[in-house]
């Protein structure tokens, strides 16, 4: 094998934590797969690196990190070929998966960052005393402070994952998997601050080269795990869709086959019937064993002897699991039917952690974004069924307590669940190379979050007491301060903020570094983030002063925190301050791009100053960032609309007719809100503001049949409560329009079977006529002008007499039905117009109408000719009787005689 082949495999071998059977691997890559981080650390091959340079060794005061770490000659630019480079990656590697180990796994390492880093002189940090071990976790923390973002103080042997960090951010020249380690090491680091930053525009591009150039295209495997990894990183970053599109891609190249289909089956005991349940039917390729699995127990003992334990659900109705009585499914591909969907086979832990990953939204609703709740069950209990690896397992029933949470039967096992796998977490159940194997595949929560998840839980629960003791234990204060808040005790949530402030209330790590146990109540060290994160919940404690405040934090934090701008410029907008909403915003979000609601508000703000261009920007952020943001999207549509009466100042181009520019510009901006307002309604189906905006704009650029669709929606989401008032009557009419002003309709059209323009013609006018049969008419029947449109539709289908009948309904909407008919001048007057144009119908349609019914009608008995006649003075001598007494004198009355002498005799 070459030089560069075993290169490779060393590579590979890290990344993967296997060794290959085919080649002999350095020793200290033996240890690091079977995570002997201890003596690993204390090798010769590690203690070479990790030495402080003699001339910092006295410069060890707190908070002195960048003096003494920094001089570690592990951080050392200069390196001296592959050996080298690989020498410092494996530090690396080990120090972000002790890091690991000790925040997320368990169980505890047995020994400290001050034991394995040494002076000059040989000796161990903790025996010199240069720093301890509490000095180096607090300045570490401080450095792992990101974007404004400060990372979670207790977070324990932090220092492992700042050598982590730096190490991989050396210049290797050698080891193209870096890219890899750096987004591995990027997501641990994301995962520890509060709310996570956006990558660097090359990290991304970098590793995707990389899996492209050097990953091995026979080992599916490798190529597998990257895609799941590039998928939970998207994930973290909240882009569902792309995290799904990763998953896929990992599923298909591996050779994992799965769908989800319906079978015959029973959910509960006393089920009689069977009824259809959802199913994922799947099946793994097969794989050879080739590589020594580092997680393989040699003491015989049973793969569920070290799981972690799988709580039953002990329900007097549901049963544990889903009892299928056919092995048909409905619908099955060929390659998938002959599985028998109560004795699948075991699915491979990569397999399963496809599957995990498809199901991390849990509170997904749309079915364009991944898998929806429902869904989801199917997934995870595929993966239960076959417990295979430590933290696969707890993944899947981490992932099936949240599924659970809001189920009245299946809550109280759901947070039982979630107990037991945060109390199995520092036991040695199980080894530490299985607990690490599949790590980076999965989203695996660290003990803290799984804690606070559990808090949460209970707070939902109403077990306020208890969730507070969690969250003061793990001190998140601002979860701290909202379930005080729940419990109606405000002034106690704010003095908790002023005692961590002022120093009378200390936190863990400041305890514990001033080394001593005393009542003194003297304020430790804090570090700027955090210290401004309190003053910014202070502000949205004490309103009054809330300015000063989140000033206050903004000043700490010199000028880095986040939260202290978008707090400010939040609060600047809702007084109507919008220019200092604006320059505050903007801040926020050069510090911290990831967050939607900082790029809405901004958007909003630049709205409210006419600064349209900029705000079109900020609420495209905000797509990009939510696409099931229905709010933002309108938005945005609104002000490409405003961009098309804004460009109409900007035709000043030689040579061109600006008329024709001007006319471009403000079509292609009404298009662009076309379709930003069409993605919204995906998302906000019931807002009926959203989808009249969609109606007008639709009209503007001529997709009638959309506005048809619009239209409907509008009278469906309004008309309980509003009425006749839910129905635009305009646009019904301009509808209509396009309809009846195409050509006549004649033979050879009333044959066309698939009109060829939805827009006009026939073609709209299918959509019209469902509108009034089945959405107006049904929901809004008292208003003339909705009736005579409908007349009007008919007319143009020579559907005499529905036609007759529509103008009928009119008429006794706005004639017969009007109550000051006989005391109103005006509205007599309006009446009489009214049943000159009822009679003038009645006189032109009447003999078709008849004709119409004679050939429908065929030998059945036919109506008398000139029946139309006899209703249209039915309708004027009802009217004159009605009103004679009140207006006999008004010169429309001798209209109305005339007219009545005119259809006697007809």
């Amino acid at each position: 094998m070459s030089e560069s082949s075993t290169q490779s495999q060393t590579e590979l071998a890290l990344l993967t934590g296997t060794t290959p059977k085919a080649i002999k691997v350095p020793d200290f890559i033996e240890q690091i797969s079977n995570c002997d981080f201890e003596a690993f650390f204390r090798s010769e091959h590690a203690r070479n690196y990790l030495v402080v340079d003699a001339k910092d060794e006295q410069n060890g005061e707190e908070h002195s990190l960048d003096v003494v770490l920094d001089s570690l000659k592990l951080f050392k630019p200069q390196m001296e070929g592959y050996i080298d480079e690989m020498s410092r990656l494996s530090i690396g590697v080990a120090a972000l998966h002790a890091f690991i180990q000790v925040n997320w796994t368990g169980p505890d390492l047995t020994f400290a960052p001050s034991d394995v880093i040494y002076t000059s002189d040989n000796q161990a940090l903790s025996v010199s005393k240069t720093m301890t071990d509490q000095q180096l976790n607090s300045a570490s923390i401080a450095w792992l402070a990101l974007g404004g973002e400060p990372a979670y103080h207790l977070s324990k042997v932090a220092t492992f994952l700042y050598i982590a960090l730096r190490t991989f951010e050396l210049p290797y020249q050698t080891i193209p998997s870096i890219h890899w380690w750096r987004l591995r090491g990027g997501r641990i680091h994301r995962e520890v601050l509060d709310e996570p930053v956006i990558f660097s525009d090359a990290d991304f591009p970098a590793v995707e080269e990389f899996a492209n150039t050097y990953l091995p295209k026979d080992q599916p495997d490798v190529l597998g795990r990257y895609r799941i990894e590039k998928g939970l990183m998207h994930h973290l970053l909240k882009q569902d869709k792309l995290a799904a599109d990763e998953f896929a891609k990992a599923a298909n190249v591996m050779g994992l086959q799965y769908e989800l289909t319906g079978v015959k089956g029973r959910k509960t005991k006393f089920q009689v019937a069977d009824i259809t349940q959802l199913v994922l039917l799947a099946k793994g390729r097969g794989r050879e064993d080739s590589i020594s699995d580092p997680t393989a127990q040699s003491d015989g003992t049973k793969p569920e002897d070290i799981l972690p334990e799988t709580l039953e659900l002990n329900d007097d109705t549901l049963l544990e699991t889903t009892q299928y009585t056919s092995t048909n499914s409905s619908g099955s591909s060929t390659f998938l039917s002959d599985i028998d969907p109560n004795n699948q086979p075991a699915l491979h832990p990569l397999d399963q952690c496809v599957f995990l990953g498809l199901c991390l939204h849990v509170k997904n609703t749309s079915p364009q974004h991944g898998l929806t709740t429902e869904q989801m069950i199917p997934y995870v209990s595929r993966v239960i069924a076959h417990p295979q690896n430590w933290s696969v397992h707890t993944m899947s029933l981490l992932l099936r307590s949240r599924l659970e949470a809001n189920r009245t039967r299946t809550v109280e096992r759901s947070t039982l669940q979630l107990q037991a796998l945060i109390d199995q977490m520092p036991t040695s159940d199980s080894t530490v190379p299985q607990r690490l194997q599949y790590f980076h595949q999965i989203a695996l929560p660290s003990k803290w979050e799984m804690e606070k998840e559990l808090a949460l839980r209970m707070i939902g629960l109403g077990v306020l007491k208890s969730a507070l003791e969690i969250l003061e234990r793990l001190e998140m204060w601002e979860e701290v301060v909202h379930c005080w808040q729940a419990m109606e005790r405000h002034e106690q949530a704010i003095e908790v903020v002023k005692d961590l402030l002022q120093g009378r209330k200390e936190e863990a790590d400041a305890v514990t570094l001033k080394g001593k146990a005393n009542k003194q109540r003297v304020k430790g060290p804090m570090d700027r983030a955090r210290e401004a994160k309190l003053w910014c919940i202070l502000g949205e404690l004490e309103s009054d002063q809330a300015e000063e405040h989140f000033q206050k934090a903004w000043e700490v934090s010199s000028q880095t925190s986040g939260r202290a701008v978008r707090s400010l410029g939040g609060y600047y907008f809702a007084r109507g301050k919008f220019a200092e909403a604006i320059d505050n915003l903007q801040k926020a979000v050069e510090i911290q791009p990831l967050l939607a609601r900082s790029w809405f508000i901004l958007g909003c703000a630049l709205v409210r100053e006419e600064r349209w261009e900029e705000a079109r920007d900020a609420f495209s952020r905000c797509v990009v960032l939510d696409e099931e943001d229905g709010e933002s999207w309108n938005n945005l549509a609104s002000v490409y609309l405003r961009l098309s009466s804004a460009s109409r100042q900007k035709t000043n181009v030689e040579d061109v007719d600006p008329a024709k520019v001007e006319s471009d510009a403000v079509w292609n901006n009404k298009r662009l809100a076309f379709r930003a307002l069409q993605q919204g309604l995906k998302n906000s189906y019931s807002n009926w503001r959203m989808w009249s905006n969609y109606m007008v704009v639709s009209v503007d650029v001529g997709e009638l049949a959309e506005a048809c669709r619009a239209l409907g929606r509008v009278v469906e989401e309004r008309s309980e409560k509003d009425g006749k008032a839910s129905v635009d009557v305009e646009v019904l009419e301009r509808l209509i329009s396009a309809v009846t002003r195409s050509a006549d309709l004649d033979e050879s059209s009333e044959k066309e079977a698939r009109p060829s323009n939805p827009n006009e013609g026939l073609g709209l006018y299918a959509r019209l006529d469902g509108l009034f049969t089945q959405v107006i008419l049904p929901r809004v029947s008292d208003d003339g002008r909705i009736w005579k449109a409908r007349a009007q539709l008919l007319t143009w289908r020579r559907r005499w007499g529905e036609a007759i009948d529509a103008y009928s309904a009119a008429y006794r909407c706005e004639v017969v039905s009007e109550a000051q008919l006989e005391v109103d001048l005006e509205k007599w007057r309006e009446a009489v117009v009214h049943v000159e144009e009822y009679i003038d119908v009645l006189r032109n349609f009447g003999p078709k109408a008849f004709m119409e019914r004679d050939g429908a009608e065929g030998s059945g008995k036919k109506k008398r000719e000139g029946s139309w006649g006899f209703q249209a003075r039915s309708v004027l001598r009802t009217f004159m009787g009605r009103t004679r007494d009140a207006f006999e004198d008004e010169p429309e009355w001798k209209h109305l005689e005339e007219l009545e002498g005119e259809i006697k005799h007809v």
